[in-house]
């Protein structure tokens, strides 16, 4: 969906001056496009990830200084953009989950279609790993975060098989998780839905990168910094990202007047514009050509005023 984030982002990057930040770098394919699209417009790139930042860079150097990139979370993004001394910005993008890379390098542990260590961590300098989540929580623990970021409904069945076997052996490496999850799962569980450890690895996957509490605070951050005429695309790939992502669009789209008042001050008006009808899917030719993007929900808002006083 790439074309339909440049063209939503069109109004505001085509401005002299504009500054868009790529929460999401990774190895800068959107960051390549939105700096060939936008000749006028300087960039700001995130990633934890310093390999993606080493690759990347490599990638954007033909276009020298229009390009900063910034080794840190999406949600440290208001604390970057005051250290570099810019108040507000013109477009933000973010195209959440796992990159492609990660899922491509099979000693990160992200994919449970190849064996690897259990690692999963975005940042490998620092945090907990996969493994010490399987290894080290409380059982209940692990059934919520298996219920509430993967949706497993089959989360008790398969974290007392979890508990089970790391008594025998702690978890180091993704097939065994695998092999343990499709031993634990009845047969009707199994022949819905794809491979049946995609939820627990999303769910671990989560956890171990903090993902959601993280865009809990890089949506309304990336709302405050946004300025009036800005616009901010959102690409996610799960109910999880998606639902917030609505709720704050929506939250900031709509007045904040109490009833019955017969003209709505200005501060009561709403910041935000929906730019798109509901989450918008990918075509069937987007699919085809990129099978990851599947799952893919896309949202974008425009900023119509100024914070409300």
């Amino acid at each position: 969906m790439l074309q339909r984030c440049l063209d939503l982002l069109a109004p505001a990057l085509e401005r002299p001056g504009a500054v868009v930040v790529d929460c999401t770098l990774g190895l800068g394919g959107h960051s390549e496009a939105l700096l060939t699209r936008f000749p006028e417009a300087h960039l700001i790139g995130l990633d934890r990830d310093k390999e993606a930042l080493r690759l990347s860079g490599e990638r954007l150097a033909p276009f020298g200084d229009r390009a900063t990139l910034v080794h840190a979370i999406y949600a440290d993004l208001a604390e970057v953009l005051d250290g570099l001394g810019i108040p507000a910005v013109q477009g933000i993008l973010f195209d959440l989950g796992v990159s492609s890379m990660q899922l491509d390098e099979a000693d990160r542990g992200f994919a449970y279609a190849q064996d690897a260590p259990l690692d999963m961590r975005m940042d490998q300098t620092t945090g907990i790993s996969a493994a010490e989540v399987l290894n080290s929580y409380a059982p209940g623990e692990l059934v919520r975060i298996l219920r509430q970021y993967g949706e497993e409904k089959q989360a008790k069945r398969i974290v007392s098989a979890i508990v089970r076997e790391r008594d025998k052996e702690p978890f180091t490496n993704s097939a065994r998780l695998v092999e343990l999850i499709r031993d634990s799962l009845p047969q009707a569980a199994k022949r819905t839905g794809g491979n049946p450890a995609k939820r627990t690895f999303q769910a671990l996957r989560i956890e171990v990168n903090g993902e959601l509490s993280g865009l809990e605070r890089a949506i309304p951050a990336a709302v405050d910094k946004i300025a009036v005429g800005g616009r901010i695309a959102v690409l996610s790939y799960h109910s999880l990202e998606d639902r917030l992502v609505k709720q704050v669009f929506a939250a900031g789209a709509t007045s904040t007047a109490p009833p019955g008042l017969p003209v709505v001050p200005e501060k009561y008006q709403p910041k935000l514009k929906l730019l798109t009808r509901g989450a918008e899917l990918p075509t069937e030719e987007e699919i085809a050509e990129n099978r990851r993007a599947a799952p893919a929900r896309f949202r974008g808002v425009e900023r119509i005023r100024e914070a409300r006083l």
